[in-house]
């Protein structure tokens, strides 16, 4: 997009966007995101993303989040264990290696630079 723009996040439509099997620890979560917003160079993505419950490990970008809707627990190996639900803000490094518990389907806005 390269205009201002508002999007009501809980309503956005999302695209089916597959985990890698060796990601899935436990149960089937589906995943579906929507990026809204490019940087030209591709370095900065702002998006929605949302996870169906489960357990999943992922290697993060340099990420910002806000949780919309739902809930989980993200342990960083070598770091802290965050908690999150509606309305918390959190930041991931790029680098982290991650298990996401997702007790509850999970939305999050959020803003990755590459």
């Amino acid at each position: 997009m390269t205009h201002s723009f508002v999007l009501h996040i809980p309503d956005a439509e999302l695209e089916p966007e597959p985990l890698a099997p060796e990601q899935i620890v436990s149960g089937t979560p589906e995943v579906t995101g929507k990026v809204v917003w490019e940087s030209e160079d591709g370095r900065q993505v702002r998006g929605v993303w949302q996870i169906t419950p489960g357990v999943v490990t992922d290697t993060e970008a340099d990420e910002l989040f806000v949780v919309i809707s739902g809930s989980a627990t993200i342990e960083v190996e070598g770091g802290p264990t965050l908690t999150v639900g509606p309305g918390d803000m959190a930041v991931l490094r790029e680098g982290d290696r991650t298990t996401w518990t997702v007790h509850e389907t999970l939305r999050k806005a959020y803003a990755i630079n590459l």
